[in-house]
């Protein structure tokens, strides 16, 4: 079984929406796709309710997830770690153990533009425009990622 990581700050808004995305386009007999936090700010909450609405409107449903925070262990647990921005990077990056380790993490907008290392924005001081459009970035690249995993 193949297993990925979305990682953001809090693991309310990205990070969620990332798992279920790229939920729905992977088989889950072959994948699992799980989601957590650089910081501990929202262990054990829902997604943040604007989240659940623009994934309900794609047709997921989000609000059953619980935030939790990324830890060295996830490095075992996981094939592959993309995560939102260069902080959620950088924080992933200061845990890992070795080479092995490093190799696993990578922007999830890299799947669209590689090697760009481009962010995908916090939508939650913003309003629901916000939301909308980090769906739709996040659609775009777990639609790769699905892809890639797929062929593999």
């Amino acid at each position: 079984m193949t297993k990925v990581l979305m990682v953001c700050l809090g693991n309310i808004c990205r990070s969620p929406l990332a798992e279920g995305i790229l939920r729905s386009k992977l088989p889950s007999e072959n994948f699992l796709v799980d989601s957590a936090g650089t910081a501990n700010y929202h262990v054990g909450d829902r997604p943040d309710n604007r989240s659940i609405r623009v994934a309900k409107k794609y047709g997921l449903d989000i609000s059953s997830l619980r935030g939790r925070q990324f830890g060295i262990h996830d490095f075992d647990l996981f094939d592959y770690i993309f995560v939102m921005d260069e902080s959620n990077y950088n924080n992933v990056i200061s845990l890992a153990r070795n080479e092995n380790d490093t190799n696993k993490v990578n922007f999830i907008l890299n799947a669209v533009y590689p090697n760009q290392n481009y962010s995908v924005p916090d939508p939650y001081y913003g309003g629901d425009l916000g939301f909308e459009n980090v769906y739709k970035m996040l659609d775009e690249a777990c639609t790769t990622i699905a892809n890639q995993l797929i062929e593999i």
